[in-house]
């Protein structure tokens, strides 16, 4: 541990800033599957904007103690002898935990591991995995024996992506270890990159559940606020008005209605209702949230055009335009974005629908949902309908009015526009 070699396996919004940082001060090997995403780093290009060239550029000029190599041949680990795992965890069409990524990830590493090395894990999991699921894998493909040859940890991310304030090295770190010792290890790893300090957590299922409970505690908020805007709605009560007010008390914490997607909120509670769910025990609470806020983006379409019905605007065959299609503001992730929901559930109406995004990717939207994005520039139609669904900072500067047709409905999902050229908010 006194110069140790690492390994980030998974070079995405996590891996990608772990490794630069852990690159300040030791040996880092990054690898990733995509020999694509690979080669682009290589040349300073980070296309989740997390990581700016300079910095990644700086990280690339290595050292004898110091600096990143970048890989996809996975033999090029071989030298590791601390493997860290920042690959997604995903969920299937029907809301189950998807854990081949990490499995793949853990044979890799299987194959690699020397006496005394230590395999961490910060991917967002349901208690249990790492010791259950990931140690097995790793003790058939090595031949060792788990707290004997090698070792194991969980320290979970929490990485907010598009959040320029809140770096990974200004995030307090959870840390644990398969042994007493080993935990201190990890901690002490960490802990000298992590300026904002760590947490050592008694058991490495403990670090597991501390993650996934974060988000869910969060959907669950949000799940709140969104049933409020429905009622709300339907009282002709402004929600933005009364949560202002009702945050004038000390105790009350506030949130926002909105559609909540993205790849940790939006599936984290899945991975511990999974777990409740094998113990026998129903989660309600949990359950009750995700359906709230997986309904949103459908909510938010059919209360447009009940708006456009209101003002006899055109809905069959008519042009809307959706502004934003991340899952959240001023970033590039797409993933598991709820904006999508919105755009297909107008398009039931038999509506045409126009995707602006200024932050997306175009080649990876039409990959993934066969739009051709417009940026703001290439807005050149006027509409019957305009959705903001992400409150990325450049839409500000859009003339909404020259967008319109003389019906037309604005509809605010995020409460970021002036009121006084809106229709409806949530």
């Amino acid at each position: 541990m006194n110069s140790p070699k690492i390994a980030i396996i998974g070079l995405g919004y996590v891996g990608l800033p772990l490794a630069v940082a852990f690159a300040e001060k030791y040996r880092v090997i990054g690898f990733d599957i995509d020999q694509h995403r690979v080669q682009a780093l290589k040349k300073g290009t980070d296309h989740t904007l997390e990581v700016p060239e300079a910095k990644l550029l700086e990280a690339l000029q290595e050292n004898s103690s110091a600096g990143l190599k970048l890989t996809a041949d996975p033999e090029a680990m071989r030298e590791a002898t601390i493997f860290i795992v920042t690959v997604p965890t995903p969920t299937d069409k029907n809301r189950k935990p998807v854990l081949t990524p990490l499995i793949e990830a853990s044979e890799s590493i299987g194959k690699l591991l020397k006496d005394g090395d230590i395999v961490i894990y910060e991917s967002t999991v349901y208690p249990g995995v790492t010791e259950e699921i990931c140690v097995p894998v790793l003790e058939l493909h090595s031949g060792k024996t788990f707290n004997k040859d090698f070792f194991a940890g969980y320290s979970p991310e929490r990485i907010n992506p598009g959040d320029k304030l809140h770096t990974v090295t200004s995030i307090l770190k959870v840390t644990s270890g398969s042994t007493p010792e080993i935990a201190k290890k990890i901690d002490a790893l960490y802990a000298s990159v992590i300026t904002a300090g760590t947490h050592l957590a008694s058991s490495i299922k403990v670090a597991e559940a501390a993650k996934v409970i974060e988000n869910s505690q969060r959907d669950i908020n949000i799940a709140f606020v969104n049933e409020l805007s429905k009622i709300f709605r339907l009282l002709d009560i402004d929600t933005s008005a009364v949560l202002e007010a009702a945050a004038t008390k000390w105790n009350f914490t506030k949130y926002t209605p909105g559609l909540v997607g993205g790849h940790c909120i939006g599936v984290d509670p899945y991975y511990l209702a999974q777990k409740a769910l094998e113990v026998g025990y129903n989660p309600e609470i949990i359950l009750s949230g995700r359906r709230m806020n997986d309904g949103m983006g459908k909510y938010v379409a059919n209360e447009v055009i009940k708006l456009m019905l209101n003002k006899e605007a055109k809905v069959k065959n008519g042009k809307a335009l959706v502004l934003g299609i991340t899952f959240k503001e001023n970033c590039p992730d797409t993933r598991n974005t709820k904006a999508i929901d919105v755009i297909r559930e107008l398009e039931t109406y038999n509506m045409q629908v126009d995707v602006c995004d200024p932050w997306a990717d175009k080649a990876e939207v039409k990959t993934l949902f066969g739009i051709d994005l417009l940026t703001c520039s290439e807005i050149h139609s006027t509409y019957d309908s305009i959705v903001l669904a992400v409150s990325h900072q450049e839409f500000l500067q859009l003339d909404i009015s020259a967008l319109k047709n003389d019906k037309a409905v604005v509809f605010d999902v995020k409460s970021f526009l002036p009121t006084t050229i809106i229709d409806g908010r949530l």
